[in-house]
């Protein structure tokens, strides 16, 4: 079946389903398959849960008319997904970077809903299956699309943008992540940039943080760029405080968030200045920041019996890290406790990097250290005020035995680390 005849099937159904479990009526149905599963073998379930069609690309499992067989589940979603994006030309806006994809993702559409009909990638749906299932839930209604890209080896980028066909761009970043797939944070730089060089080979604008100098020379000698400054230069934006809720000074008045950390001042930043790009009302750009509220293990401040914490556990790299730690260090608070998981994907880096951290507490921040996982379990400290488990369940039994109470709590690891699990003993 052509791409064509597909999409007026697709036009059919008022949504995509890819899980048997979360199948929504006349939906049409994608088998992809993954290391432990295989979808196709879940076409007859999907159809009985109320899916109308479903795409299938193993010949056995093509049980009627309502099953379409093509070669590559996968790689039809892909193209199917682009074809809708050329049909509807929504404006798109891709964004991706190290740190802060996400946050600075939900305040972009988080401002520019308040004048604009506006679709965003879902949590981190940001893969080379979550881009197209967000840009397959475009509608002729929605005027401007968020799309999230990340990625952990290079070219992915380059093939999301082949697929989504951004029409502006904004990377946040560069930071020590995915060290093990980029190989340097110069694999780093040059895997994120592929943004930049789509958009310089169609003509589109780039969003740019002029404050970055990397960004700034990724970006040299292009003439479509929006430009913004997070330094207090210009006297119309600047940070106010970050301890441990983030305000900020926006055009002579000052607006508290519900953000904590600096470094979360460049995404607001970028949100603004997107904001400003599309006309939005000032009024309305600083309501939207001030009335948004991170979810997800993401920046958020959580209070809890007597304690204040920090939840940061959805990632953790070495640079987010530091930013975190940086930003904790210059917190008051009588008693700080610190509870860090491993940090994932960093190759041969991983145990210097995870020494670093370690390095860096011993030297600056006085607190009750927690770190949890087998790589900051290896590291060496001779502050006693450092305990390292090699586990969470060895972290479980010190918990158990040990309250938290009247404290300030950082909490932040890798997403497979599940540290967000120290608020039960909190």
């Amino acid at each position: 079946m052509t791409i064509q005849a597909l999409y007026t099937l697709f036009q059919e159904c008022p949504s995509i389903s890819t899980d048997t479990r979360k199948i929504t009526p006349n939906s049409m149905f994608f088998a992809l398959k993954g290391d432990n599963f295989n979808g196709n073998s879940f076409a007859k379930t999907a159809l009985e849960s109320g899916a109308k069609y479903c795409v299938i690309d193993e010949k056995e499992f093509l049980i009627n008319e309502k099953c379409i067989l093509v070669d590559d589940v996968l790689k039809t979603l892909q193209e199917l997904a682009n074809y809708h994006r050329k049909q509807l030309k929504t404006p798109i806006i891709a964004l991706t970077g190290s740190n802060g994809k996400t946050t600075t993702k939900e305040l972009i559409h988080a401002v520019l809903s308040t004048q604009f009909k506006t679709l965003a990638t879902k949590g981190n749906l940001n893969n080379h299956i979550g881009v197209p299932l967000t840009l397959l839930s475009l509608t002729r209604d929605v005027e401007i699309g968020i799309i999230e890209m990340g990625a952990n080896h290079h070219k992915e980028i380059e093939f999301l943008c082949q697929i989504a066909l951004p029409d502006y761009g904004l990377i946040t970043n560069f930071g020590k992540a995915h060290l093990e797939g980029f190989g340097s944070i110069e694999g780093v730089i040059k895997a994120k940039s592929e943004l930049y060089e789509h958009l310089k080979q169609h003509h589109k604008p780039i969003f740019l943080n002029i404050n970055d100098p990397v960004q700034v020379k990724q970006a040299a000698n292009y003439n479509k760029l929006v430009t913004f400054d997070t330094s207090d230069s210009n006297h119309t934006l600047k940070l106010k405080s970050a301890q441990p809720l983030l305000s900020f000074e926006y055009q002579n008045t000052t607006v508290k968030t519900h953000l904590t950390g600096a470094y979360n001042f460049n995404n607001i930043c970028a949100a603004i200045a997107i904001g400003t790009y599309f006309k939005v009302r000032p009024e309305f750009i600083k309501q939207a920041i001030k009335n948004y509220i991170p979810t997800n293990n993401r920046s958020q401040v959580i209070k809890k019996g007597t304690n204040t914490i920090i939840l940061d556990a959805y990632n953790a790299n070495p640079t987010s890290m530091m930013a975190a730690l940086e930003n904790f260090k210059q917190t008051e608070s009588n008693q700080k406790v610190l509870f860090l998981g491993d940090m994932f994907e960093l190759g041969a880096d991983s145990a210097i990097e995870h020494q670093n951290i370690v390095n860096y507490i011993e030297k600056h921040i006085i607190a009750n250290v927690n770190l949890i996982g087998s790589n900051f379990f290896k590291t060496k400290t001779v502050n006693p005020l450092i305990k390292t488990f090699e586990t969470f369940e060895d972290l479980r039994s010190d918990l158990n035995s040990n309250t938290v109470n009247n404290a300030l709590i950082l909490i932040k690891g890798s997403r497979g680390m599940a540290l967000e699990r120290v608020l039960e003993f909190l």
